[in-house]
């Protein structure tokens, strides 16, 4: 299992339905690649991922911008933990080893 553990600014997507992010500091994204194996569409990697005391089954999708990965943090977990677009958050990811 690979675990790590960061803090990044919450960020929202442009357009309607915006989403909101973090972006995986570069300096995971290989990790999560190689532990990763197979991938999904799009290239995605399913994690688990914690922010607080929320815990949440989702994935991180790579972003060409960055050459890393993106993790959407939907609006149950924002309002659980009081936290909107340009805040700073920590979470650690959790990822399967393939």
């Amino acid at each position: 299992m690979l675990e790590f553990e960061f803090s990044a600014r919450l960020w929202v997507s442009s357009g309607p339905g915006a989403w909101h992010f973090v972006t995986v500091p570069i300096e995971f994204s290989e990790p999560l690649r190689a532990a990763s194996g197979p991938r999904t569409g799009f290239g995605a990697v399913a994690v688990t991922a914690q922010l607080g005391d929320t815990v949440w089954k989702t994935s991180v999708f790579p972003e060409a911008a960055s050459g890393s990965f993106v993790l959407p943090v939907k609006r149950a977990v924002r309002e659980r933990n009081d936290v909107e677009a340009g805040d700073e958050i920590t979470v650690t990811l959790q990822a399967a080893m393939a």
